[in-house]
């Protein structure tokens, strides 16, 4: 298993080592002491699963403390534009964001620690996404900011998503108090 640091602190790719031969392929998803090697003994508590069809947007979701949650995404089946925003107000990079095509084919995986709004565009029908999570859901601390805020200027390639009513009533980014 591969830890690559990307451009915002914090945010790190996870590369799998792939065993593969004529039965299929075998990797570990996930291994904590070399995972806690660059993160400091995260501590998962909840597993969460999605399947959406191609062309749903998921997102900007965080949860604000003291309920926020670091997330490890995968996707099992498809794949998406998986987009993670930094909200810490201190950070050099507060408002920057990142983007990575994750997928079954590439096993990638992205975490994401808290003090980021998170969020995915599905680029195939049928996809499954994989959410290992560091604290519960707390539907009282959830908050999204809306996807296509012009001031983020993420590259989603797609005008007209779907959508959830929660996703379509997003804040903006300019109007966002950050608690992280």
């Amino acid at each position: 298993m591969q830890i690559i640091s990307t451009p915002i602190e914090g945010l790190s790719i996870i590369k799998p080592k792939i065993f593969e031969d004529e039965r299929g392929y075998f990797f570990e998803s996930f291994n904590e002491a070399i995972f806690n090697e660059k993160n400091k003994n995260i501590n998962f508590v909840q597993d969460n699963e999605s399947l959406s069809q191609k062309g749903v947007l998921r997102g900007l979701h965080f949860q604000n403390p003291p309920y926020s949650q670091g997330k490890l995404v995968r996707v099992i089946k498809g794949s998406v534009l998986d987009v993670a925003l930094d909200i810490r107000k201190n950070s050099p990079t507060y408002g920057n964001h990142f983007a990575i095509e994750l997928s079954e084919k590439n096993k990638t995986q992205l975490w994401i620690p808290s003090g980021f709004a998170h969020g995915f565009l599905t680029l195939e029908n049928d996809t499954i996404f994989s959410y290992k999570c560091t604290n519960y859901y707390n539907k009282s601390a959830e908050d999204c900011i809306f996807w296509n805020d012009e001031q983020l200027l993420i590259d989603w390639g797609i005008k007209n998503p779907i959508l959830s009513e929660k996703d379509k009533k997003g804040q903006l980014f300019r109007d966002f108090n950050s608690n992280f």
